[in-house]
C-alpha cells in the first residue's frame, strides 16, 4: 500500500510540473503574439503615415485680363526636362488665358510624387499633362527611384519604378491605383488632357481619373512624338475653349488637321473617355 501511495504522489508532482510548463508555454506564446501584433501595428502606421500636405508652388503663372477665381488650369510639363518647348507653353497659355483661365505652369523638376498626391487640392478645372508615360499607363515623376522612399505605396503597387529605356536612371511613376487611393481629395469635373504616349491605349488611368471625379480624360491610343502631341494639343485647346466645340468634335477637327502620329505604326490618334462626355462642351461660369 505504501508503495502505491508513493507512486500516486510522484504522478501528482509530475502533473503539477506539466501544468506549470503548459502555463509557461502559453504565457510565452501570448507574449510573443503580442509583440508580433504590436510590431505589425507600428510598422503599418510608420509605412502608411499620412504625409504633411504641402502644395508645390508653380514655376510660372499666366493670368487673364479679368481673372475668375473659378477658372484655374495647370500645365504639368514633365517633358521640359527632356523635350522642352517654350512655343507650346506660350501657345497653350495664350489660349487658356484668352478663355479666362489663370494658368499655373509646373516645370519638370516640380513633378514629384507629392505633387501628384496633392494635385486635386488646387481645384483645377483643366489639367494638361505633358508627361512621359509607360506602356502600362504610369505617369513619370522627376523623382529618382529609391527602395527606401514611398515604401507603403510601393508595397501596394501604387508607385512603380520607371525609366525611359528600361535602363538606369530609374524614377518613380504613379500608377492608376495611386490616382484612386493616394491622391488627396477629388477632381471636380476636371478636364484631363494626357499628352503622353499610350495614355488611352488602355483604359486603367482614364478610369482612375474618372473615378476620382474628372469629367473627361483625353489621351492617345498609341505612341506619339513630343512635337506631334504639342501641335495637336494646341489645336485641341483652341477648339475646346475658344470655339466651344464638343469633346467629340474638337478631337475630330484636331485629327483632321494634324492627322495620326506619323511615327506610330498603328496610327496613334486622340480619343476620350467616358463616352458620355463626347457631347459635352465647356461652358465657363
Amino acid at each position: 500500500m505504501a508503495k502505491k501511495k508513493g507512486l500516486g504522489t510522484k504522478v501528482r508532482i509530475q502533473v503539477k510540473k506539466e501544468r506549470k510548463r503548459r502555463i509557461a508555454v502559453a504565457m510565452f506564446s501570448a507574449l510573443a503574439l503580442l509583440i508580433v501584433v504590436l510590431s505589425s501595428y507600428f510598422a503599418y502606421n510608420f509605412l502608411n503615415q499620412s504625409p504633411v500636405q504641402t502644395l508645390i508652388e508653380p514655376t510660372l503663372q499666366f493670368k487673364p485680363e479679368n481673372p475668375n477665381s473659378q477658372l484655374k488650369a495647370a500645365i504639368v510639363d514633365h517633358l521640359s526636362l527632356t523635350n522642352p518647348n517654350q512655343t507650346f507653353t506660350e501657345a497653350a497659355a495664350t489660349t487658356l488665358t484668352s478663355a479666362g483661365y489663370t494658368v499655373d505652369y509646373y516645370s519638370g523638376e516640380k513633378v514629384t510624387v507629392e505633387f501628384y498626391r496633392n494635385l486635386p487640392s488646387h481645384r483645377y478645372r483643366l489639367i494638361i499633362f505633358r508627361v512621359h508615360t509607360t506602356g502600362r499607363g504610369a505617369f513619370f515623376t522627376s523623382e529618382v527611384y529609391s527602395t527606401s522612399l514611398h515604401v507603403w505605396e510601393q508595397l501596394n503597387d501604387q508607385i512603380w519604378r520607371v525609366s525611359y529605356d528600361g535602363n538606369e536612371p530609374f524614377y518613380f511613376g504613379i500608377s492608376p491605383s495611386f490616382v484612386k487611393s493616394c491622391m488627396n481629395g477629388g477632381f471636380n469635373e476636371t478636364i484631363i488632357v494626357a499628352m503622353g504616349c499610350t495614355t488611352l491605349q488602355f483604359n486603367d488611368m482614364a478610369q482612375a481619373f474618372i473615378e476620382k471625379g474628372a469629367k473627361v480624360y483625353i489621351g492617345w491610343t498609341g505612341s506619339v512624338s513630343a512635337s506631334h502631341t504639342d501641335t495637336a494639343t494646341v489645336r485641341l485647346l483652341y477648339y475646346l475653349l475658344i470655339d466651344k466645340f464638343t469633346i467629340k468634335n474638337a478631337i475630330r477637327k484636331t485629327m483632321e488637321e494634324v492627322g495620326p502620329d506619323p511615327i506610330s505604326k498603328a496610327g496613334s490618334h486622340l480619343a476620350a473617355l467616358p463616352e458620355e462626355s463626347w457631347d459635352y462642351a465647356i461652358q465657363n461660369p
